[in-house]
């Protein structure tokens, strides 16, 4: 009888890879049906897997992370002490106030608006932004689901320099505004607040 037709338990085994139940080689019929008699013993053994690149939260993250909000603390402690918000008087329901300035959220639009058409810069541009913004992830085909920054340079760029235009749009609303929403100097007549 060749080996291809003896039957696999009858195979010879390699001594080198060679468990126990091979050792203990026994017809099935003359043994008990066990779960263990029919696993073999290198299928129970666990390898403990290494970890791979994995970096501790404690206290590599959470040390950045409390130095940033102490940081940021600091900065509006002395931003609310330098800074004077002065109140208006009491509000008078037959006198609707002229508004100056849009809340900080619309800055940016509103400083938009100073400078372009209501359709571009009420309309379009945001619309812009919302769809340029859901499609970045997209642009580049080859790094789809690659969730590494030094993969997605493009589109890594690309957010960036968005996120820096839309906050040097409303940082020039806030601080380079003034009474009549008119182009001053903040260092020259002071900040304007209009509450």
């Amino acid at each position: 009888m060749s080996d291809e037709q003896r039957p696999a338990s009858s195979l010879p085994v390699d001594p080198s890879r060679q468990t126990e139940i091979d050792k203990q080689r026994v017809p099935m019929a003359a043994r008990p049906y066990r779960l263990l008699a029919l696993v073999k013993q290198d299928a129970v053994v666990r390898v403990q897997k290494e970890p791979d690149d994995t970096v501790m939260t404690w206290p590599h993250l959470l040390t950045i992370e409390f130095l940033s909000a102490v940081a940021m603390s600091i900065f509006l402690l002395l931003l609310g002490l330098f800074i004077n918000a002065p109140l208006e008087e009491l509000a008078n329901p037959n006198v609707t106030p002229a508004v100056a300035k849009a809340p900080w959220y619309f800055l940016g639009l509103q400083e938009l608006l100073a400078y372009f058409h209501p359709t571009v810069a009420g309309a379009l541009t945001p619309a812009a932004v919302l769809v340029g913004s859901a499609l970045i992830p997209y642009l580049d085909r080859r790094n789809l689901h690659s969730t590494k920054p030094s993969d997605r340079k493009l589109e890594v760029t690309l957010f960036s320099v968005l996120w820096a235009l839309g906050l040097t749009v409303t940082f020039i609303g806030i601080f380079f505004r003034g009474p009549g929403y008119a182009f001053v100097l903040p260092w020259s007549s002071g900040f304007f607040f209009s509450l």
